[in-house]
């Protein structure tokens, strides 16, 4: 669901600064990865909080323009916010296809991105796609005991791994370990952003 600030009220953006547009700056909701910067109008911001798609007033065309409208590589907004001055946007949005024209995943080839958000992005579709031949599939399948046996598994492999093993094999089953959390998150109806929340309220 996407989410605004409370305090968020169009007409006290400031708006005067650049002739009736704000810069928006694109986010992955899941990677964080900056995926282009657009600008809208009052009239783009309002129509991309009420659809829940990101729309931007494109100066080349002169309209209001959905980002895409011909592509079906729409942006689902999740987040929205303003900065301190209140005149650009930052927006995190859920890619449906590659960003840029060009077919990039990012207008910014080398932006970097969080690699677990992108494994949890996957593993989000495998849950609600369940292709068939994906190992992803067989775990919802079998259901949350051997999801979290497996997870059992691969926490004490990794932690022999810590005191047996050399660096590679402990990243090794470390990576497998997280994998696996990360699916029985999924199981449960949970993700990482719920995890770092807790971790959020133990800082200090």
């Amino acid at each position: 669901m996407a989410t605004k600030p409370a305090a968020l009220d169009i007409e006290t953006l400031a708006w005067d600064k650049q002739d009736g547009l704000l810069p928006a700056v694109v986010q992955d909701a899941d990677t964080l990865r900056v995926l282009m910067v657009g600008y809208m109008s009052r009239e783009a911001l309002a129509k991309t909080l009420d659809s829940g798609q990101v729309t931007f007033f494109s100066r080349s065309k002169g309209r209001l323009w959905t980002k895409g409208e011909s592509s079906g590589h729409v942006l689902a907004l999740v987040r929205l916010e303003t900065d301190c001055d209140r005149d650009t946007l930052l927006v995190q949005a859920r890619p449906h296809g590659p960003t840029c024209h060009l077919g990039s995943v990012s207008c910014f080839p080398d932006a970097p991105g969080d690699t677990l958000g992108a494994l949890q992005a996957l593993i989000r579709t495998r849950h609600a796609e369940r292709p068939a031949g994906s190992y992803t599939t067989k775990l919802f399948d079998a259901g949350i005991k051997r999801i979290a046996q497996k997870v059992g598994e691969e926490g004490l492999e990794t932690a022999l791994a810590a005191v047996a093993e050399e660096d590679a094999p402990l990243l090794g089953e470390a990576a497998d370990l997280l994998y696996h959390l990360i699916v029985l998150l999924q199981a449960r109806g949970l993700s990482l952003d719920d995890v770092r929340a807790v971790l959020d309220t133990r800082r200090g």
